[in-house]
């Protein structure tokens, strides 16, 4: 799997994914995540357009870049199916989303909507959308 981070403003940073993100990769994308926190983004959009598949890991992956955005520390992957138990504890926040999802393929976009991770995250149809968005 590719990842690519932009960061279009200060506070901004967008990570795009190709290829297929499971166990042997996810890991890179929470640290894509947390590397672009780190570097002052408050708010990310992940483009999932380039993904051809996503495993559960995947879903780990996701709900730990918004834990890290909302300041909190996601669950250890060596803790197994803990990190899958904690999805959706603590990342969906009352205020503006710090996560924004963009462009699922439609194989994607089943694993998001199955998990219920759709209800979690705002979903756009594409980069453009999902970067207007995050920054209104």
């Amino acid at each position: 799997m590719d990842i690519a981070t932009d960061q279009p403003s200060a506070d901004l940073a967008v990570i795009a994914l190709t290829g297929e993100l499971d166990g042997s990769n996810f890991e890179q994308v929470i640290g894509a995540g947390r590397a672009a926190r780190d570097g002052g983004a408050s708010r990310i959009v992940l483009d999932l357009a380039g993904l051809t598949y996503m495993g559960s890991s995947g879903l780990v992956a996701i709900h730990s870049i918004a834990l890290l955005l909302h300041g909190q520390e996601p669950t250890s992957p060596e803790d197994g199916w803990q990190a899958i138990h904690d999805i959706g504890t603590g990342a969906a926040a009352d205020d503006a989303p710090a996560l924004v999802l963009a462009g699922p393929p439609p194989a994607v976009h089943r694993v998001l909507d199955r998990s219920g991770m759709l209800s979690l995250f705002p979903v756009h149809a594409d980069r453009e959308a999902a970067v207007a968005a995050a920054s209104a």
